[in-house]
């Protein structure tokens, strides 16, 4: 079966990885370059993306931000998963929060901004400090701008306008601002759907960023008190966009209450420690759903810690002089800040988990890989 894959780069990679062992034959369409390629070789085909869907026998997208007219072109092929809207909502703020309120899932308070008189009601409704997020473009961290005081309205307002005033007819842009909320700890959920509307969800993950870029995940924690409403979320929301494929969902947790986040429709950087925790990783469950095969288990083998590699020239070899621990690097240019490759570590317990992540640290400095021995401490304090 042949799979065509929107975006060429870490995860189409890793989806072509999961795939050939299922006699899933993948090329990736680079937007980039619009060339069609081999997501793991590099090599560069001289096919069209128009004989590249028309020799597939299902299509699928590594990232949201897609041109809106390869998204058609894709969609009326009808072989697309997981689907224009899924993709659309992803890539859109606007089309998220609605999404949200539709199903009745829980969010920040949140005020749609297309002009000042908007952020001026926001600041009088929803209080300081807020975060303003911009709609569309944003990732990572980008975009974004946190108001704490009314002095600094005039100065984000005007970048903020700037943002809003170089969209289109067709494509318009727009800002969204949140309640800052003091939160606990941020968290995901990563589960798959497939054709028939069978579900199968990982265990949750916590996850640590560092500048708003996610540098570690844990799995394998006791989080009984939230999995019932990241459950009831991921299946309200892969239900009503009729979803296949992998779908992530991150939250904040305050107070025991999940408040979503961010949607992500696709396999996600949280979601890496499936690799060696799980039996069936995200990777191979979203080639299985979108190929029309049965899902793969979901089920924690081990505790299991990601570690993300970013802007480094190369993963330690002295890493892997730690049990079970696996290297992955995505064969990228090194650039700062850009995600390598990632590394993950698995153990039988909690504590075992800290012993390696302390480990490691011997290997993986704070400044590059920040935030490991201090997950490792509060590990080793929480058993």
């Amino acid at each position: 079966m042949k799979i065509l894959i929107l975006g060429a780069g870490q995860l189409a990679r890793m989806m072509s990885l999961a795939g050939a062992p299922l006699n899933l034959n993948v090329v990736a369409y680079d937007v980039g370059s619009q060339k069609i390629m081999h997501p793991l070789t590099g090599e560069i085909y001289t096919t069209t993306l128009e004989q590249a869907i028309s020799d597939a026998d299902a299509i699928t997208a590594e990232f949201e931000h897609i041109p809106d007219d390869v998204l058609t072109l894709c969609c009326n092929s009808n072989k697309f998963y997981p689907g224009k809207a899924a993709i659309k909502t992803g890539g859109d703020r606007a089309l998220e929060k609605s999404l949200l309120d539709k199903t009745n899932v829980a969010c920040a308070p949140y005020q749609l901004i297309t002009e000042k008189a908007h952020l001026e009601l926001a600041v009088k409704t929803l209080g300081k400090p807020l975060v303003i997020k911009t709609c569309q473009a944003g990732y990572d961290g980008k975009g974004q701008w946190r108001l704490k005081s009314d002095d600094q309205i005039e100065q984000i307002w005007s970048e903020m306008a700037d943002f809003i005033a170089s969209g289109t007819q067709d494509a318009p842009h727009s800002i969204i601002a949140e309640k800052m909320i003091p939160f606990d700890r941020e968290v995901s959920i990563i589960g798959a759907r497939d054709k028939q509307g069978n579900v199968a969800i990982y265990p949750i993950t916590e996850n640590e960023h560092t500048n708003g870029v996610l540098t570690l995940s844990i799995a394998g924690k006791n989080n009984t008190l939230v999995e019932q409403q990241a459950h009831s979320a991921f299946t309200k929301i892969a239900n009503e966009l009729n979803y296949v494929g992998v779908l992530a969902i991150e939250f904040f947790d305050v107070n025991g209450t999940l408040l979503v986040n961010e949607i992500a429709p696709r396999v996600h950087n949280s979601g890496h420690w499936t690799q060696q925790g799980c039996h069936c990783s995200q990777f191979e469950n979203h080639m299985r759903a979108v190929a029309g095969l049965p899902l793969g288990s979901t089920e924690l083998k081990h505790i299991t810690a990601m570690i993300n590699v970013l802007g480094q020239g190369y993963i330690p070899t002295e890493v892997l002089t730690v049990s079970d621990v696996t290297s992955h690097w995505y064969g990228k240019t090194a650039k700062p800040g850009r995600k390598m490759g990632h590394i993950n570590v698995s153990a039988d317990n909690i504590n075992k988990l800290a012993d390696k992540l302390g480990q490691l640290t011997d290997y993986l400095p704070e400044q590059a890989y920040p935030g490991i021995l201090k997950t490792a401490t509060a590990l080793m304090l929480s058993e």
